[in-house]
C-alpha cells in the first residue's frame, strides 16, 4: 500500500513499513509509518510471503522485490529512489535490517520484477528485530515462553528446521552475516 501527502514540493523521501508477526502472522494493515505522511513522506506498508507457506529466502526476496517497485515507478508516483528507508518490528525489524545488509547479494534478489533497478536502502530502523538467529536461544532468559532452539520456533519454521541444527541456513537469514563496510 502507497500513502502519499496531498501537497508535496519535488520527490518524496520512502519510508517502507514491515510488520512484524515472528514471519507466521501480521499484516501490512495500519503501519505504525503512516503519521509520517503528513510530514511530507511518502509511506509504503508491505506484506510478504509468511513462513506457513513458504520458507527463506521468500520473505526478504518480497521485501527487495518492493524496493526495486519503488524505483521503477519512482517517477509516476514523485517518489526520491535516492531516500528509501525501511522500517520494521520483530520479523520485520529483522527483514529490514537485511535490506540494509544484502543490497549486493543476489542470491537473496528472487525473482520479484524490476531486475533492473537496485534493492539498496539508505536508512534502517530494526525495532527489536533479530540479527544473528543462530545466537536467539542465549539471548532469551528463563522468563522467555519460546525456545528459540525448538523444532517449533519461530525461526526454525522460516529457516525450515531447528536453527543448532541448519546452521548455515541460519547464517543465510541473519543480517549479521552481510554486514561489511559499505
Amino acid at each position: 500500500d502507497l500513502y502519499l501527502p496531498e501537497k508535496a514540493d519535488g520527490s518524496l523521501p520512502v519510508i517502507v513499513w514491515i510488520h512484524g508477526g515472528a514471519w507466521l502472522g501480521g499484516s501490512k494493515e495500519n503501519p505504525r509509518a503512516l503519521p509520517f505522511v503528513k510530514r511530507g513522506y511518502a509511506v509504503v506498508s508491505i506484506n510478504y510471503r509468511l513462513s506457513k507457506h513458504a520458507r527463506f529466502p521468500a520473505q526478504i526476496e518480497d521485501c527487495k522485490a518492493a524496493i526495486r517497485w519503488l524505483r521503477a515507478h519512482a517517477k509516476t508516483y514523485r517518489l526520491d529512489p535516492d531516500r528509501i528507508g525501511v522500517w520494521g518490528e520483530s520479523a520485520g525489524g529483522h527483514l529490514v535490517a537485511l535490506l540494509g545488509t544484502t543490497g549486493g547479494v543476489k542470491e537473496l534478489e528472487g525473482k520479484g520484477g524490476n531486475a533492473g533497478q537496485s534493492s539498496r536502502v539508505q536508512c534502517v530502523v530494526d525495532w527489536f528485530g533479530p540479527t544473528d538467529l543462530a545466537k536467539m536461544g542465549e539471548q532469551s532468559g528463563p522468563e522467555s515462553r519460546i525456545d528459540h532452539n525448538a523444532p517449533r520456533a519461530p525461526e526454525a519454521q522460516l529457516i525450515g528446521g531447528p536453527v543448532q541444527e541448519n546452521k548455515e541456513k541460519a547464517a543465510k537469514a541473519s543480517p549479521v552475516t552481510y554486514v561489511t563496510r559499505g
